[in-house]
């Protein structure tokens, strides 16, 4: 398998570069291990950006639309702490292979 380029955070350069694989490795680099509760956040962000063009653009519209697209339960900002330390919405997208989101730090 050939390791697409990533950026100096660790974003892939090209976010159709991405496989479940390559996921993989990004979250190794965290030391994450992915579940069925990752990859459920990380299909639903992949299946966002095919639909907008852009990455959730904080944490604040991350939380709100995973709130929206599954519960309140998946839907809030320690469970997807949990899942994605550091800043979710920018630990979350970087493993999806998305461009960094805007607004995060």
């Amino acid at each position: 398998m050939t390791i697409p380029t990533r950026n100096n955070e660790g974003f892939l350069e090209d976010a159709w570069a991405w496989s479940p694989e390559v996921a993989r490795d990004i979250a190794a680099d965290d030391n994450i291990e992915l579940t069925d509760n990752h990859w459920e956040i990380i299909e639903f962000l992949r299946e966002f950006y095919k639909q907008h063009e852009i990455s959730p653009p904080s944490n604040r519209l991350f939380v709100k639309a995973v709130r929206e697209a599954f519960n309140e339960e998946k839907g809030n900002s320690i469970y997807l702490m949990q899942l994605f330390p550091g800043t979710p919405a920018k630990t979350a997208c970087r493993i999806a292979g998305l461009p960094r989101p805007t607004n995060c730090l």
